[in-house]
């Protein structure tokens, strides 16, 4: 390999090897354009990397392994181990993040311009296989007690967990020992859930043109077929629940001492059973005739507060009529009260 090298350099007329290689004759760094910055103490390198973060700037996911070119830089020592900083550029947007080595935790941290994407757990609750720390492994070497409890902790764990392992061998054995038929079974599972999902597609198709609808359904559940049986139940209407109330507003005296007597004496199932009939129309009137009996209540209160009797509803339908026919005498044409005057006249000359 050195041969090889060597002789695919160039050398030039004026070289001297007492001065040194190729890259001390030209003035030049090996790392070339990596090392532009070597003056600062930054240089170039390809970075890893280590785990899934997520970027400030454009909010974009960035996967573990993914290579930047990033500026390494030596900010500091754990002990006698140097601790490094990498500043690189996202390949997605503008946005810089800093990541820096911790040596302590045998891990890095993020500075800025991004954060980690928490996907850690504790290995004990898995039942994995955790390395000692750096005090339990000083215990084990000198408490000779604390290392003999530790390794018959560790050979009764094994001997739990070796049942549960010898199953899970066997189970995974059979199921995949034969390829062939582990891939026919996956195959027709498949094909069926397959042939699920074309059906129900068909189904919401159908329920779409049919009610001239054009959004995505969601997957019916059990809570959505129970609320559908329960408004199948349901034996009004909303413009009937509507109609309902108002009629039991009307219905409900101005007076507190007042009683539905006072107010004509309408009947609220009568009045629903003409809404039933007659529909809207039918309503409309009871409504109306409503209103003027609770207009007639109210004229009753104010005589009862007069001191005064109140009427029967038949009376006062009476008196209102014989004041229109009054009303409409008294309106007549000048010509029709000269003969009706002439008329009661000429009567009484008769009579004198």
């Amino acid at each position: 390999m050195g041969e090889r090298k060597g002789q695919n350099k160039y050398y030039p007329p004026d070289y001297d090897p007492k001065k040194g290689g190729l890259n001390k004759f030209r003035g030049t760094h090996a790392l070339r354009e990596r090392a532009r910055k070597i003056h600062l103490g930054i240089i170039i390198i390809r970075f890893e990397m280590p785990y899934n973060i997520w970027c400030d700037g454009c909010k974009n996911h960035i996967g573990m392994g993914v290579r930047y070119n990033a500026e390494k830089t030596k900010v500091g020592m754990y002990y006698s181990t140097p601790i490094y900083k990498f500043r690189m550029k996202c390949h997605l947007c503008d946005n810089h993040f800093e990541i820096q080595t911790d040596p302590g935790n045998l891990d890095y941290i993020i500075l800025s311009g991004a954060r980690r994407q928490e996907n850690r757990w504790d290995p004990l609750q898995n039942e994995q296989v955790v390395p000692e720390t750096k005090e339990v492994q000083k215990r084990l070497f000198d408490d000779a007690m604390y290392k003999l409890e530790h390794q018959a902790k560790d050979v009764k764990a094994g001997e739990d967990a070796k049942p549960v392992l010898e199953r899970l061998v066997e189970r995974n054995r059979s199921v995949w020992d034969d390829s062939y038929e582990a891939n026919c079974r996956l195959r027709a599972e498949f094909r069926s859930k397959k042939k699920e999902l074309k059906a129900q597609k068909e189904l919401d198709d159908q329920l779409l043109a049919r009610n001239s609808l054009d959004i995505a359904l969601l997957p019916e559940t059990a809570q959505d077929k129970q609320m559908a049986e329960l408004m199948m139940l349901q034996s009004k209407s909303a413009q009937e629940r509507e109609a309902e109330k108002r009629l039991d507003i009307l219905m409900k005296p101005a007076l507190p001492g007042a009683t539905k007597t006072t107010f004509g004496g309408l009947k609220r199932q009568k009045i629903l059973n003409t809404h039933l009939q007659f529909g809207d129309l039918g309503i409309k009137k009871k409504v109306e005739s409503a209103e003027k009996t609770v207009t007639t209540g109210e004229e009753n209160h104010t005589q009862k507060e007069d001191c005064t009797p109140l009427e029967p509803l038949e009376d006062i339908e009476q008196n209102e009529k014989l004041k229109k026919e009054e009303a409409k005498v008294i309106n007549l044409p000048n010509s029709l009260a000269l003969v009706c005057n002439y008329n009661s006249s000429g009567e009484n000359d008769n009579s004198n």
